[in-house]
Order: structure tokens, then C-alpha cells, then sequence
């Protein structure tokens, strides 16, 4: 890979300031051009295309953990090798699996060239266990995680959070699942073992020699092509049955829209904070940067030889073939729609708004790692207002708690049913407001909201606030 030098590392204010002077209109034009690229090397169908199976990275328990971040070089399919950064040398990070009640004791062990640290996100944990940018590690050095998962049954993942070089580490391939399991989810009788499946859905950008490229704007980084899994051109064989997958928007600016290649629903039964209240057929998924999703796809009646394309509608990318093996019909044991008991948070006591602004700010401020934004008292349940006039979309993203969505106005002027439950990443396009519920009641300490477009991360679009008793 090659040492692109990072613009989020400037000092001088001319320099960072150069930025916010790119025009929109040049932004947009660069991104359908990527656009127009991508879909001329996705071969749309993918009849055309040399396909590579998809990798499954390992999985792991959270107890005695070691997960140490380095370079190395990984096969993306079909002999194509990159230099990445990876955990425990997998591409993506291992899949740490765990059960509610579980306690993490976790060592990270940074082997990088720049300083990083681990955050554990959807994980509602204490400000030291968190991986906050005051947190990061030098080169050689080691950081000790132990924590209790005491949360619902969920797909959250772990990243990098180092201030200013979040989105080239997480772009260079710093990112892994982590799986709660409890007693509620175990009781639906899902899927599971082969065919439960974690995706990690990315964009990335290679040069001719193979190497992956890291060349953001201001407006965020947009890759040329998919990959699932760190697999180029994936695919996936499958049993006439009943398949869970478990979903991952991982990249660093790019909002997908998932759907099935011959229009069949996918059963959504989940997103960040675990279950639904009630799951659903849709027929297309859209997913800003750091949330997941939780659906099924029922393969059972497909002859044998099938194949069925996962789609991202707003690219034209062909994202992941499934070929339908020869087999028997598989038994399913759940009992659709599935319900979730998701207790509504009481009113509010306090309104907060937020302004995200241009790609930088938080109501008007940069991120200053040594100051706090604002407090919340814990127990207190709160409504958050995000508002932006422009250079969306921005993901919101909340540590410390869960929330829920409770309207959106402006822009598509609705909620989503994958908004529903609980959230901890919710999408915010240009022109919309959107309002969520939220109660800190877990720990007193202090905690950020950012973007999650981790371009606007990293240039400051990011504040500190303190919870307190």
C-alpha cells in the first residue's frame, strides 16, 4: 500500500481551510464519475465477472482476547494481493462472539506506524473501556479493555479511533464484527452456524499494481468498487434455506442501497440495537456509514443453479452473487413476522439541538479533544434534534448509549422500519431533521457524537459531552 499522505494531519490553518473551499458541484461531479467507473468494472450481473468466494473471517470469544493491529498482505480473491492493516491478521478483524452477561478482557496491541486505539461501537461501556481519540496508543504500546456486556442481543463491531486518522485506518482495513447473543434472541429459533453469515460491505480504490489508494476530498472517500468480507467480486454458495446475515455498512463515506437482483424481499428482522419490535419484508435497504442490518433471505425455493444478486442500487454495483447448491429443502423453525419487546423511553425532560455544518462542525465548534460540549445528566432521558443544510448525508453516531428515532422532517420526510427499536447510528440527508430519544443510565463519564462519514470525522465534525450524576 502506498504512503498516501493524509490531509487531516495539516496544521496551518490555510492548509485545512483549502478544504471548505472545494466546491460542491466538483464533488459531485468526481463522485459520478467514480460512480460510472465502478459500474463499468462491476460488469452488471455478474455473468462476465471471475467471482471469488467469499472470506468468513474467524471467530473469537471476548475472554483473554489478544487482537493486535499490524501491515500485512491478504489475498482479496483470485490472487489479488494488497498490503492492508489488519487485526490478528484477518481482513476483516475476527468475529467476536459473545453472550449477554460475558465479561471482556480484551488486550489491544498496536504494531501500526501512527498511534490508534479500539472503539467498541454499539458497545455501551465505560469512558475507559470506550477507545475515545484521548485514549490512542503509540506505536509498540498496549491497552487493556475489560468490560461487561450487559445489552441486548445485537451486531455491533470494533474500529479505530484515533482523531484526524480514523478513516484511513478503518479505509486500510482496521474493522470486525461483535456478536451478542441472549436469551430472547436464542428462543426465535434463527438461523444459525453456516448459515448465519456477517457481511462487512465496503468501497475501496486500487491502483494498477494492486495496492489500495486512500485519496480523500473534503466531501468524503468514495471507492471504485465493492468489497464484502475483504473479497473482490464475492460470492457466496448456499443451501435451499433459510440464511440470517448480518449486515455492515464499513465504509468510510459511501451510503448503500441493498436489494435483491429479481426484486425478492428480504425478511428484516434487525438493526444496530438488535431485534425489531416487528420484522418485515422489503424489497430495498438503505444504510448510512457504521449502522447494520438484520435480515433473512430465503433461498429454499430456488432451483438448483440459481444465482441471486446482492445489489447496491444508488452505485449499480453488483455487491455478492449467491449460487443455490443442489440440495434438500432445509426446515425453518422461525415464526414470521418476528417480535421484540422494545420498551418506548419515557418523555423528555430536556430538547438539545445539533447543527451538522459543512463537513466540520458541530454547532459552529471544530472538535477540541480537551473540551467538553455540553453534560447530561444520567437516569434523564432527552430529545436530540439533528439538523444540516447541506453536505449530507451525515450519519449520526452517539457513544454511551442507545436511542431511538422518533421523526424525521424535511428531505424524505419519514422514518424507515429499519429505524426502528433501538439505534445507535442514524442517517441524516441533506435538508432533513431528524429527532431521537435518548438516556444515558448506564455510566457517568465522558463520551462523542460524531459523524460517521469518517472524512468529516476526522476534520472535526466531532464534540465531547460529559455524563454526570
Amino acid at each position: 500500500m502506498k504512503n498516501v499522505k493524509r490531509f487531516f494531519l495539516m496544521k496551518a490553518p490555510l492548509l485545512v481551510a483549502g478544504f471548505f473551499l472545494l466546491s460542491c458541484e466538483k464533488e459531485i461531479q468526481e463522485l459520478d464519475n467514480l460512480k460510472v467507473s465502478a459500474s463499468k468494472e462491476a460488469k452488471g450481473g455478474g455473468s462476465t465477472v471471475a467471482r471469488n468466494l467469499l472470506y468468513l473471517p474467524a471467530e473469537v470469544k471476548p475472554t483473554a482476547l489478544s487482537i493486535t493491529a499490524a501491515p500485512i498482505t491478504v489475498n482479496l480473491g483470485g490472487g489479488n494481493n494488497a498490503q492492508v492493516w489488519a487485526y490478528n491478521q484477518s481482513f476483516p478483524g475476527p468475529t467476536i462472539r459473545a453472550n449477554r452477561g460475558d465479561n471482556a478482557t480484551i488486550t489491544f496491541q498496536n504494531q501500526l506506524p501512527e498511534h490508534s486505539i479500539i472503539h467498541w461501537h454499539g458497545l455501551v461501556v465505560s469512558t475507559e473501556n470506550d477507545g475515545q481519540p484521548q485514549q490512542a496508543i503509540q506505536t509498540g504500546e498496549t491497552y487493556d479493555y475489560n468490560f461487561s456486556i450487559n445489552q441486548r442481543a445485537a451486531f455491533n463491531w470494533y474500529h479505530p479511533h484515533p482523531h484526524m486518522m480514523t478513516g484511513e485506518q478503518v479505509y486500510n482495513g482496521l474493522a470486525g464484527g461483535f456478536i451478542v447473543n441472549d436469551s430472547e434472541e436464542s428462543a426465535k429459533n434463527l438461523p444459525s452456524g453456516k448459515y448465519e453469515v456477517p457481511l462487512v460491505i465496503r468501497d475501496a480504490t486500487f491502483s494498477k499494481s494492486g495496492d489500495m489508494l486512500y485519496k480523500p476530498t473534503s466531501g468524503g472517500f468514495f471507492g471504485q468498487i465493492a468489497l464484502v468480507n475483504g473479497t473482490k467480486d464475492p460470492y457466496l454458495d448456499v443451501d435451499r434455506a433459510v440464511y440470517r446475515f448480518r449486515i455492515l455498512n464499513g465504509a468510510n463515506s459511501r451510503v448503500f442501497g441493498l436489494a435483491l437482483s429479481n426484486g425478492a424481499s428480504m425478511h428484516l428482522i434487525g438493526n444496530d440495537g438488535g431485534l425489531l419490535p416487528l420484522s418485515s419484508d422489503q424489497a430495498r435497504i438503505d444504510m448510512g456509514n457504521g449502522e447494520r442490518t438484520d435480515v433473512l433471505i430465503d433461498f429454499r425455493n430456488y432451483p438448483a443453479g440459481s444465482k441471486i444478486m446482492l445489489r447496491d442500487l444508488r452505485a449499480g454495483w453488483d455487491i455478492l452473487e449467491f449460487r443455490v447448491g443442489n440440495t434438500e429443502q432445509k426446515p425453518f423453525y422461525a415464526t414470521l413476522p418476528l417480535t421484540s419487546a422494545v420498551e418506548p423511553l419515557p418523555a423528555a425532560v430536556k430538547t438539545r439541538t445539533f447543527s451538522f455544518d459543512g463537513m466540520t462542525k458541530i454547532n459552529g465548534n471544530l472538535y477540541d479533544v480537551n473540551r467538553i460540549d455540553w453534560t447530561v445528566k444520567k437516569g434523564d432521558t432527552e430529545l436530540w434534534v439533528f439538523k444540516t443544510n447541506g453536505n449530507a448525508p451525515h450519519p449520526v453516531h452517539i457513544h454511551g448509549a442507545s436511542f431511538q428515532v422518533v421523526s424525521r422532517s424535511g428531505g424524505r420526510g419519514k422514518l424507515f422500519a429499519w429505524e426502528a427499536g433501538w439505534k445507535d447510528t442514524v442517517l441524516l440527508e441533506d435538508r432533513e431533521t431528524v429527532t431521537v430519544r435518548i438516556r444515558f443510565d448506564s455510566f457517568t463519564g465522558r463520551y462523542v457524537m460524531h459523524c460517521h462519514k469518517l472524512e468529516h470525522e476526522d476534520m472535526g465534525m466531532m464534540a465531547n459531552f460529559e455524563v454526570v450524576q
